[in-house]
């Protein structure tokens, strides 16, 4: 489990753990706002395909307090350097700060592994550029695809 003590803003505890045969089924069912899905797929079970198929992700699970409310997923480039990826919270807990602690918490993990912290996000996608942006990520004017790539700012 990964745990920085962070809360939403409703007072619940906010962790990653992983996905195990417990909850994988409560994290694939995960869908996000109707809205939200130019960016992100219906259902997280997407991604816990890709971290199945993949080597370079690991699916986790957020949870608040006791219940998962999203997947978030990271992983190591060529470069070393560490990734964000995959970020989906069910759209009936959206607007309470789960997100913003389940990337800042996941962002401090990683950074203390010295390496840089990089996540890409879809430039129309103005909700995830400005809580990227709030918790020190900037652009660094690279693409991934269609997306922006922005790096965590040292602290």
């Amino acid at each position: 489990m990964i745990d920085s003590g962070l809360a939403d803003r409703v007072g619940r505890r906010v962790t990653l753990r992983p996905v195990d045969d417990e909850n994988w089924r409560a994290v694939a069912d995960v869908a996000p706002r109707d809205e939200q899905r130019s960016w992100v797929p219906a259902l997280a079970a997407r991604y816990l395909l890709l971290t199945l198929r993949s080597p370079v992700w690991t699916s986790l699970a957020v949870y608040a307090d006791d219940t998962v409310v999203g997947h978030l997923m990271w992983g190591v480039d060529d470069d070393e350097s560490r990734w964000i990826g995959g970020m989906v919270i069910d759209g009936a807990e959206q607007g309470h700060g789960v997100g913003r602690a389940a990337v800042r918490t996941l962002a401090e993990w990683l950074a203390a592994q010295g390496h840089p912290v990089r996540l890409s996000y879809h430039p129309e996608n103005l909700a995830a550029a400005a809580l990227y942006r709030s918790l020190g990520f900037q652009p660094t004017g690279a693409m991934e695809d269609d997306e922006v790539v922005a790096e965590l700012s040292p602290s």
